[in-house]
C-alpha cells in the first residue's frame, strides 16, 4: 500500500521502514486524523545503543516530525527478565544498579534525534520499572494472566525455534512477552499510546500487547515493524571486526564511528542513505560553515543530522 495519507506512514514506506502492520489502513486513518502517541522499547543492556537501534531512533524522530508524540521507553523492568526473542541462550542477569546505569548512559543518544519537554507533541522518556516493580505479582497472575494462552505463545517464532533447538527457555524469560503486552496496555491507560512499533523480532510481543488491549477494553492498539538493519550480506548491523558500533561517544571514538560508515560495502550506501539521511542538512557554503562541516565530518558527529555524512562522502569522494 503505496498511498498512504498520513505524512508519517508514506515517510516509513519511503524509506523502507515498514517491514509488517496490523492493520495498515486503519493505523494510516488515526495517523492523517489524530496526534498519535506511539513508542519503542529499549531494553538496557549495555551502557550505549549501537548502530543496528538506528532504524528504530529513526522511526521516533520521523514520528516526531511529522506531527505526533514520541515515547522512547526504557525498559528498567524488563530488563531484570532479559527479552529471550531469536537469542540462543538466556541473557545474563544484571543488577538493578547496572540497569540504572546503562539507562543514564542510553539516554545521552536520544538528545540529538528527538525534542523532549511537556508540550503536546514533545517527545517523552519513560520507564517500565514505575509501574512493573510495584507489581503484586499473585495480582497480577490474577488480573492479567488469563488472557494469555500458553499454546500461542509456544507458536511465536521466537520461542518456536528455540524450542525446536533443544534449548533451553525458562520460565523467567517466558514472563517477558507478558511484561511487555502490559506495557503495552499500562502506556494507552496513562499516556494514551495506540501505536507500539519495533524490529520486526517484536512482532509477536507486540501483538500479544494488542491482544491482550482487545480483552482489557483498551482503545484500538496498532504495530509497525520495521525489517532489521542488515548488510547485503545478511549480516546483522551492530558490530564490527573489532566489535559493537555504539552510538556514545566515551564508548566508541569518534574516527572509529566515522571509519564504520565510510568502509560500508558500495552495495549498501545507498539503501543506508536512504533509511538514514536527514533531508535537513545543508551544506553551508560560507567559509566558516565549509570548515565546520569538514569537522562534523571528520569526527562521525553522532547527531541524527549527520548520521549519514560518512556514507554520502564516500561516494563523493
Amino acid at each position: 500500500m503505496s498511498e498512504f495519507k498520513s505524512e508519517f506512514m508514506r515517510t516509513m514506506f519511503e524509506r523502507g521502514f515498514i517491514h509488517q502492520t496490523s492493520d495498515n489502513a486503519g493505523l494510516d486513518e488515526l495517523l492523517s486524523t489524530e496526534t498519535v502517541t506511539a513508542y519503542i522499547g529499549f531494553d538496557p543492556t549495555a551502557s550505549s545503543l549501537h548502530v543496528g537501534s538506528l532504524i528504530q531512533i529513526m522511526m521516533l524522530h520521523w514520528l516526531q516530525k511529522t506531527g505526533h508524540r514520541a515515547v522512547a521507553l526504557m525498559g528498567g523492568g524488563t530488563g531484570m527478565v532479559g527479552d529471550p526473542s531469536f537469542k540462543d541462550e538466556a541473557r545474563k542477569l544484571m543488577t538493578a544498579d547496572t540497569i540504572q546505569s546503562n539507562i543514564d548512559g542510553i539516554k545521552q543518544v536520544f538528545a540529538n534525534y528527538l525534542d523532549f519537554g511537556d508540550g503536546p507533541k514533545d517527545a517523552l522518556m519513560l520507564n517500565n520499572a514505575e509501574w512493573l516493580l510495584p507489581l503484586n505479582y499473585l495480582e497480577f497472575l490474577r488480573d492479567y494472566g488469563q488472557h494469555f494462552s500458553v499454546n500461542r505463545m509456544l507458536a511465536f517464532d521466537s520461542v518456536k525455534q528455540r524450542l525446536d533447538r533443544e534449548q533451553s527457555l525458562s520460565f523467567l524469560e517466558f514472563n517477558y512477552m507478558i511484561l511487555q503486552a502490559y506495557d503495552f496496555v499500562e502506556l494507552n491507560r496513562r499516556y494514551g499510546v495506540r501505536l507500539q512499533m519495533g524490529g520486526s523480532d517484536q512482532w509477536g510481543n507486540i501483538i500479544n500487547g494488542i491482544d491482550l488491549g482487545h480483552r482489557t477494553g483498551t482503545p484500538q492498539l496498532y504495530a509497525l515493524t520495521t525489517p532489521l538493519l542488515t548488510t547485503a550480506s545478511g549480516a546483522k548491523m551492530g558490530k564490527s571486526l573489532n566489535g559493537a558500533i555504539w552510538l556514545n561517544k566515551d564508548l566508541l571514538s569518534a574516527y572509529d564511528f566515522w571509519q564504520f560508515w565510510r568502509n560500508v560495502d558500495d552495495a549498501d550506501v545507498l539503501r543506508f542513505l536512504k533509511a538514514l539521511y536527514h533531508p535537513a542538512v545543508r551544506r553551508d557554503r560560507s567559509r566558516r560553515g565549509r570548515r565546520h562541516q569538514r569537522s562534523q565530518e571528520a569526527t562521525g558527529n553522532r547527531g541524527h543530522s549527520h548520521a549519514a555524512w560518512p556514507l554520502g562522502r564516500r561516494r563523493s569522494g
